[in-house]
Formats: C-alpha cells, sequence, structure tokens
C-alpha cells in the first residue's frame, strides 16, 4: 500500500532500493522482490552484503527476478534525483547505533540527506535514533513501521505513515502490550 506513490508515474516506475548490511538490508531486498512483482524497476544498491545465508538467498532472488545492483552510489545526488522516480531506505534501521559511523553506511547517510526525490524509510529512518534520541538528518516522506511504530515514528513529519505488524503473533502482541490497528480485508499494511 505504501506503493504507488502519487509522485511514482506509471511510464517510469523507478526506484532505487539502497540496503544496509544488517536486517534492515535484507527487508530492503525483499522490498525490492515484491516492488518488480508490481511492475516497478527497482534497482538495489548493496555494498555491504551479509555473509548470513537468508540474506545471500534474498540476493539471489532478486538477481534471478533481473534487478539491477549498483556497483557504487553516486555522490552526485542530482544523479539519483534525474534517474528515479523514489528512493527506499533500507540502510540502518533499529540497529542504528551499531553502524551509523561506520562505512559504508556514513558515506550512504550523507548522500541520502541530500536527495530531493521521496525517500521511503523502512522500520527506522537510517540514522535516527528508534528510540527515545533526536533525528536524523534523512527526512523521509514516507515511513513504514514494521511490527509497530518505533518511538521515533512520534518526529515522523513525512506525508504518509503505514504500519506492517500484521503478522505479529498474538503472544508477542501481549507481551509488549500492542494494540495493532485494524486490517481491512487482507490488507498487510494499513496507514496510521
Amino acid at each position: 500500500q505504501a506503493f504507488p506513490l502519487p509522485s511514482l508515474p506509471r511510464k517510469q516506475p523507478t526506484v532505487l532500493v539502497v540496503c544496509g548490511p544488517a536486517q534492515n538490508g535484507a527487508i530492503g531486498l525483499v522490498c525490492a522482490r515484491h516492488l518488480r512483482s508490481f511492475d516497478y524497476e527497482p534497482t538495489i544498491f548493496y555494498p555491504k552484503r551479509s555473509p548470513d545465508p537468508l540474506y545471500r538467498d534474498f540476493t539471489t532472488q532478486c538477481e534471478k527476478m533481473d534487478i539491477p545492483f549498483l556497483s557504487y552510489l553516486p555522490t552526485e545526488v542530482q544523479l539519483i534525483n534525474d534517474a528515479y522516480n523514489a528512493v527506499v531506505d533500507a540502510v540502518l534501521g533499529a540497529e542504528a547505533e551499531v553502524a551509523e559511523g561506520t562505512e559504508p553506511c556514513a558515506a550512504i547517510l550523507a548522500t541520502l540527506k541530500h536527495i530531493r526525490i521521496p525517500i521511503v524509510s523502512l522500520d527506522v529512518p537510517s540514522g535516527w535514533a528508534a528510540e527515545a534520541g533526536g533525528s536524523g538528518d534523512i527526512s523521509p516522506d514516507v515511513l513504514v513501521s514494521l511490527a509497530a511504530p518505533k518511538e521515533c515514528a512520534r518526529r515522523f513529519l513525512g506525508r504518509q505513515h503505514f504500519v506492517a505488524g500484521r503478522f505479529l503473533p498474538y503472544d508477542v502482541q501481549r507481551k509488549f502490550e500492542l494494540n495493532p490497528p485494524e486490517y481491512p480485508g487482507t490488507e498487510c499494511v494499513v496507514a496510521l
């Protein structure tokens, strides 16, 4: 439901999916697969690939779907703005404290903060503290919270906020005292 964004014309539905080395990067790979299935044209930048077998499988699936991988992220932001209609931020997530200042994440964040096309952040915008800390330099247009919104979502000022949490087992909902929204029909995400 987070796609199609009104700013993505169907005649050129290009999306750059920027993946980090940890869990949020794997979620970005899955996102790229789904975008391809719905006739978008994703391109993936995944500079620090995880050795985890599951992440390797996700990478292979994307390759088998003929999703191109960039070998480098242009530092000239205008090249990205001209080539794509949106960027999916799957660089960091709740694990931001671990990798934010390390390469390649620091260089990616430096580039993303200057992007002028819509940014869709998965779970936690990269560079933001998941809990009570301040927000980073990235200002996404869309936030897709996974499972439940994190504390940082209170500071989100973009156009649309979605939550994808229908899949949460009831015992997890009870344990963390989550009150998920109603998901209409068979929808897996809902707008907040």
